[in-house]
């Protein structure tokens, strides 16, 4: 079954979420009309919320660096689930190509001049671009969220990653020197750092074991880049031998491996960066916020015997998790931002010379960039109907991009609106 259907009263306001084989229902007699597409939301025509009894719904948030963990319980009951991907890096990457050509440009340009210091400010508790993106887009889909249902109440995972002691296992006590730093067990930041499947033969859902990718008995330290996850099978069958032996006849997995124990703990700094920034943006919001560790989360989601998922992942967090939690949905809505286009003006080429220059209008034909759209396309090779998001031409020729389907090209004359561009792209 799908995420329950929220309901709006005839003034907007929200009512309980209801069961979709009762919205269509309503639906069909005319007791309601859709109001959203996504999250599917339907508004009454003769209820008000004055002469209904609603119930307390609270949102469970498990924040990550790239996809956030969203759910809708109603006591021990989950109603809705949804999985936020965040566009952090992309954010980055665009920044650093900013500045490049700036930069580039500023020395072709610009006469000589003394450098200047000191001549920028930041405001209080200012976050990069790239990691404040991670709390705009739960901060609105929290507000979003609320305008959908009666919540009353929030819950957070408040975790913190250890980044000296995933480094070095032995520190302790003045080793530190600063900071107040918790232990966070190596094997659940493996898990995540893996994929939570064997580093070697890549199969999943079996015990995994940790191992030293430079083997211990040849001097290889306990250091979190040493470190992997394989099977027992695979473990064995490695033994003391070095990395580069064992995957001679592999190159490409021997590559793989050795750039993924290198990766930095950037995923980690990011949650570490932003726990506090998001939990004081939720206490803004006037709700009861609570807080919940990572290894009680871990351990409600193992007492439910549910599988390891964002959204389920959310719906055990915080001690108000009840021992018989109902999960409803099936699946939860895949959430994607994406932004809401680019401000740049000039079109520059790999070298940072311009090259063209963008249309100073944003629609064309009463589409524009984002917009979800279903096209009824007739005949020609890609006849059928489809649900996607499309990006505008200032022709009669728009891309969309359809689920397990290339993008292809159609024209607008086939295109009806099924939700305008909010900056986000859903697959239900």
């Amino acid at each position: 079954m799908s995420n329950f259907v929220f309901v709006l009263d005839k003034n907007k306001q929200p009512l309980d979420p209801t069961h979709p084989a009762k919205a269509r229902k309503l639906l069909k007699v005319g007791r309601a009309k859709i109001y959203r597409q996504y999250p599917f939301t339907i508004i009454m025509q003769d209820l008000e919320v004055n002469n209904c009894v609603t119930h307390d719904h609270q949102l469970k948030i498990d924040p990550g660096s790239k996809t956030t963990g969203l759910a809708i319980l109603q006591e021990n009951r989950v109603l809705f689930g949804a999985e936020l991907s965040h566009r952090g890096s992309q954010i980055r990457e665009a920044l650093t190509s900013r500045r490049q050509l700036r930069r580039g440009r500023r020395s072709r340009k610009t006469r000589y001049r003394q450098p200047r210091f000191l001549n920028r400010t930041r405001s209080k508790g200012w976050l990069p671009p790239s990691l404040q993106s991670r709390i705009d887009n739960i901060m609105t889909w929290i507000n979003r969220l609320s305008k959908f249902c009666p919540i009353t109440g929030i819950s957070q995972e408040l975790v913190k990653f250890d980044l000296q002691k995933l480094e070095n296992p032995e520190i302790s006590g003045k080793e530190y020197q600063q900071g107040d730093l918790q232990g966070y067990e190596i094997r659940e930041y493996l898990l995540e750092k893996w994929g939570r499947q064997c580093a070697y033969c890549g199969i999943q859902n079996i015990p995994l074991e940790v191992e030293h990718i430079y083997p211990k008995s040849k001097g290889g330290s306990n250091r979190i880049s040493n470190l992997t996850l394989a099977c027992h099978d695979c473990n064995q069958k490695k033994g003391s031998q070095e990395l580069k032996d064992f995957l001679s006849g592999k190159p490409d997995l021997l590559r793989r491996i050795q750039s993924q124990a290198k990766k930095p703990l950037a995923d980690a700094t990011a949650v570490n960066a932003t726990r506090w920034k998001l939990y004081n943006c939720l206490k803004e919001t006037g709700l009861d916020v609570e807080t919940g560790s990572g290894g009680l989360t871990k351990f409600n989601r193992t007492r439910q015997n549910l599988p390891k998922t964002h959204w389920l992942d959310a719906s055990c967090v915080g001690k108000s998790t009840l021992g018989n939690l109902k999960v409803l949905p099936s699946k939860p809505l895949i959430i994607k931002a994406k932004g809401h286009g680019r401000r740049q003006r000039c079109r520059t080429d790999r070298f940072g010379f311009p090259k063209s220059h963008a249309p100073s209008k944003k629609c064309f034909q009463g589409f524009q960039t984002g917009d979800t759209c279903r096209a009824i396309i007739p005949k020609g090779k890609f006849k059928g109907k489809f649900i996607g998001r499309i990006a505008i031409r200032f022709r009669p020729c728009f891309r969309i991009s359809v689920k397990d389907k290339k993008p292809f090209d159609v024209h607008p004359k086939y295109l009806h609106t099924v939700q305008q561009a909010d900056g986000y792209e859903y697959q239900a």
